[in-house]
C-alpha cells in the first residue's frame, strides 16, 4: 500500500495535475477572500482586468506550445532542432512586447477610470511581464524528454508563494492593484523558473550529441521561423478566438450589467471553471501516448481516443451532478448571502464542463490529424454565438443569460461541430464502431 501510494505520488500525471490544481485553487480561493473582503464590485474589477489577461495569452503564444515539439523531433541532427526551439521564443518574446503594449492601449482606451491609483502602475506592469510566457516553450520541450515533476513543482511552490503574499497584502488593508501587480511578478518569475530547470534537467537531442548552449537571440532561423507559422497559424487565430468566447462573458457583463453583476458571475464561473484543470492536465499528459497510438494505426489510435473521451466526459458529469445539487450551500459558504444570485449561474455554467472536458481531446485530436483549420472555424462561430447570445440575452436575463449563453456556445464549440463537417462526421462514427482485434 506504501508502495502504491509513493508511486501516485511520484507520478508524471500527479505532478502536473498537483501544478494546475494549485494554481486553480489559489485563484479560486483569492476569489473567494476578495468578494468577502473587497465586495463584488472590486471583484468584478479584478476579473474584468485578469480576463484582458487571458485574451493576451494566444495572441503572443503563437500557437506554439504543441506545434514546435512535434516539428523538432522531425530534425535528425540538435543544432537544427535547437534554432528551431529558440527561434519560436524570440517570436513569442517580441510578440509578448508589441501584444502586451498594444493591449494596455485598447484597456486604457476602453476602461479609462481603471487608470487611477496604483492600478495605473499595476496594469501596464501585468500585461507587459506576461511577455515571459513566451518561456513556457521550455516547458513543454522537458515534458517530451520526460521531465515533468521538477517544473511543476518548481510552479506549484511559485504559485503558492504569490498566493500567500496576495492573501497577506488583502489582510493587510491592500486593494487591487497589488493582486495585479503581484500577478505580473508570478508571470516573470514562472517564465525565468522554467528556464533554469531548462538549463539543469536538458538532455542531449541524440546520443552522442552535446548539451544546447544557453538560449540567446542570435539563433534566431527566419526560415525556420517562417515554417512554424505557417505550420501554427490555424492554432493561433484558434486560441485568439477560443479564449474570445471563454472570456467574453465577464467583459460584456461589465459593460452592460457593471462590474457588481460581473462580480456576482465571476465568483460562479471561477467555481465551475475550476474543474477545468482535470482535462487540461490529463489531455497534456497523454498527448504523447495519442500521437503514439495515431502512428500505430487509426484502430489503436480510436480505441486509445475513446477510452479517454468516456474518462473524461464521466467526470464531468460527475462534477456536474454534484455541484447543481451543492450550489446553494457552496455559494453561501463561500460568498455569503449577497452573493446569492450566482447559484442560478452556477447551476447553469457547470454543464459547459461536459463539453470542456470532451473538447480538450478533440482539439489534441484535430491537431494530431492536420485539421487546424476546423479547430479555428469551430471556435470562431462559438464565439460569435457567444457574444450574440450575451447581446442578447443579459439585457433580458441578467448574468442568469450570461451562463446561459456560454453553456449554448460551449456546446456547439466543443463537441457539435463535428457533426456539421464531413470528415469529422466519419470520424466520430469511426470512433464510436471502432472494436479491438487480436492482432493489435
Amino acid at each position: 500500500m506504501i508502495q502504491l501510494i509513493r508511486k501516485i505520488i511520484l507520478a508524471r500525471a500527479t505532478a502536473m495535475l498537483g501544478d494546475k490544481l494549485v494554481k486553480l485553487a489559489a485563484g479560486a480561493v483569492l476569489t473567494v477572500f476578495v468578494a468577502r473582503m473587497l465586495g463584488a464590485s472590486e471583484l468584478g474589477v479584478y476579473s474584468i482586468v485578469m480576463a484582458w489577461s487571458a485574451f493576451l495569452v494566444p495572441m503572443t503564444s503563437l500557437g506554439l506550445n504543441n506545434i514546435v515539439v512535434r516539428q523538432m523531433v522531425k530534425h535528425d541532427n540538435g543544432h537544427a532542432a535547437m534554432t528551431m526551439l529558440y527561434s519560436a521564443i524570440s517570436m513569442r518574446l517580441l510578440l509578448g512586447l508589441l501584444g502586451g503594449s498594444l493591449m494596455l492601449l485598447a484597456f486604457y482606451l476602453l476602461y479609462p477610470n481603471m487608470f487611477s491609483g496604483h492600478t495605473a502602475i499595476a496594469i501596464p506592469v501585468l500585461f507587459l511581464l506576461q511577455t515571459f510566457f513566451g518561456f513556457l516553450l521550455f516547458e513543454f520541450y522537458l515534458n517530451y524528454q520526460g521531465t515533468f515533476r521538477t517544473v511543476a513543482y518548481v510552479k506549484s511552490a511559485i504559485s503558492l508563494l504569490s498566493f500567500s503574499i496576495k492573501l497577506a497584502l488583502l489582510y493587510s488593508g491592500f486593494g487591487i492593484a497589488s493582486l495585479l501587480l503581484l500577478t505580473g511578478i508570478e508571470f516573470f518569475v514562472v517564465g525565468i523558473a522554467q528556464y533554469i530547470v531548462y538549463r539543469r534537467k536538458h538532455q542531449p537531442y541524440k546520443d552522442g550529441e552535446t548539451r544546447w548552449p544557453a538560449y540567446h537571440p542570435r539563433w534566431f532561423n527566419l526560415q525556420q521561423a517562417k515554417q512554424l507559422l505557417k505550420r501554427s497559424s490555424w492554432l493561433w487565430l484558434s486560441g485568439i478566438v477560443s479564449v474570445i468566447y471563454l472570456k467574453i462573458d465577464i467583459v460584456m457583463i461589465g459593460s452592460i450589467a457593471g462590474t457588481e453583476q460581473a462580480g456576482i458571475y465571476a465568483a460562479a464561473s471561477r467555481l465551475s471553471e475550476l474543474w477545468y484543470v482535470f482535462p487540461a492536465t490529463l489531455a497534456a499528459r497523454y498527448y504523447p501516448d495519442m500521437i503514439r497510438a495515431h502512428q500505430q494505426g487509426w484502430t489503436p489510435y480510436y480505441l486509445k481516443l475513446r477510452r479517454f473521451a468516456l474518462l473524461f466526459f464521466t467526470l464531468a458529469f460527475a462534477i456536474a451532478v454534484s455541484m447543481s445539487v451543492l450550489a446553494p450551500w457552496i455559494v453561501s459558504l463561500l460568498f455569503g448571502d449577497a452573493f446569492a444570485s450566482a447559484v442560478d449561474v452556477l447551476r447553469i455554467h457547470i454543464w459547459a464542463g461536459c463539453f470542456i472536458f470532451v473538447r480538450y481531446l478533440i482539439s489534441q485530436h484535430l491537431l494530431i490529424t492536420e485539421q487546424e483549420p476546423l479547430s479555428l472555424l469551430s471556435h470562431a462561430v462559438g464565439a460569435a454565438l457567444n457574444v450574440g447570445l450575451n447581446l442578447w440575452l443579459i439585457p433580458k436575463m441578467g448574468i442568469v443569460g450570461a451562463a446561459w449563453a456560454t453553456l449554448i456556445s460551449y456546446a456547439y464549440a466543443s463537441f457539435f461541430f463535428l457533426l456539421l463537417a464531413k470528415s469529422t462526421r466519419a470520424q466520430l462514427w469511426q470512433l464510436i464502431t471502432v472494436r479491438s482485434t487480436n492482432t493489435q
